[in-house]
């Protein structure tokens, strides 16, 4: 009987001294209570607490698990374990109205770490629900001040938002909220298929824009190849022109020059003579415009004007120069 005893007073010892041993993994702890109030937090490691007299505050999480059917189902425990590591939450998808009234779906991810357990169990009831309540109440108020397309565009903008909004928000709360992260955003389909009009329809301008600004750099090219091409033959036609008045002035300056020889033979020809050289030139040029003036087959009448009878009458003295004397 004393053997007996004693074994069970042994038992309960063991039992009392087990209870007194907290062993707390690392990056986990718990929150301890002497007689209803808050006594301490254990750190991770060994830890000894009074037994019946310290107890482990029970708190809420939040686990995410996949059901039959490839459904997932989230489940809220009771648990005296406070995990310190950055926890993920993954919301189901809400509702919620746009600045232009467009009702869309949206889910997101928030990224959170508890950094004071002892708020996280006092300052709020139920840490988990709150967190999410909280996220869908500020995921309507961001979104409800952006238009949808600024919505689709905006993931960062919303994003930063959310997470300065919940970050001070939770900040009593012991929690530090890293960042959120909007994952799907879906509008209705009536808005999809509008949208997807108005891309193609945005594609088919691009594309007229496109063929347009082709066939404008296809006609500047032309036409500044016409204007080479013209200003090359005005260079031609230039160059022809200064050629054929050079070529001309040289055939005058030759004509010149051949007079001039011509007069000079003519003057040594008729030096001592009566006759002035100019005059007997004049003279030889009057009778070859008129032989031009009287030849051909029609009769013409010719008259001779007053002044010319000065002219005609030096040619009698051209006889002289090929008289019998000469």
């Amino acid at each position: 009987m004393e053997i007996i005893l004693i074994a069970i007073i042994a038992f309960l010892i063991l039992v009392i001294i087990w209870a007194g041993v907290k062993v707390v993994p690392q990056s986990e702890t718990r929150v301890v209570e002497r007689l209803g109030r808050f006594h301490s937090v254990l750190a991770p490691g060994l830890n000894f607490i009074i037994p019946f007299i310290d107890k482990p505050k029970t708190i809420y999480t939040r686990r995410v698990e996949s059901s039959i059917g490839g459904r997932t189902v989230v489940k809220t425990t009771a648990t005296s374990v406070i995990d310190l590591r950055e926890q993920v939450y993954d919301f189901p998808s809400q509702q919620v109205i746009t600045r232009d009234n467009v009702t869309t779906e949206i889910n997101a991810l928030l990224y959170f770490q508890i950094t004071d357990p002892k708020k996280a169990v006092y300052e709020i009831d139920n840490l988990p629900n709150a967190i999410e309540k909280l996220t869908q109440t500020s995921l309507r108020n961001v979104i409800g001040e952006l238009e949808l397309d600024e919505t689709l565009t905006s993931r960062d903008t919303i994003n930063s938002k959310l997470q300065v909004i919940l970050d001070d928000a939770t900040n009593k709360w012991g929690v530090k909220v890293n960042r959120v992260e909007l994952q799907d955003i879906t509008p209705p389909e009536s808005v999809r298929v509008a949208m997807e009009k108005q891309m193609q329809a945005e594609r088919n301008r691009r594309a007229e824009i496109l063929n347009a600004e082709g066939e404008k750099q296809s006609l500047i090219l032309r036409s500044e190849g016409e204007k080479a091409s013209r200003i090359n033959e005005a260079e031609a036609t230039k160059q022809a022109e200064i050629l054929r008045a050079e070529g001309e002035a040289r055939a005058i300056i030759l004509n010149a020059q051949a007079e001039a020889d011509a007069i000079l033979r003519v003057a040594e020809a008729v030096k001592g003579a009566d006759t002035d050289p100019a005059t007997y030139i004049l003279a030889m040029k009057y009778i070859d415009t008129l032989r031009e003036m009287t030849s051909g087959k029609d009769n013409k009448t010719v008259y001779m004007p007053y002044e010319a009878s000065s002219v005609l009458s030096s040619i009698g003295s051209i006889k002289n120069l090929f008289g019998p004397g000469k």
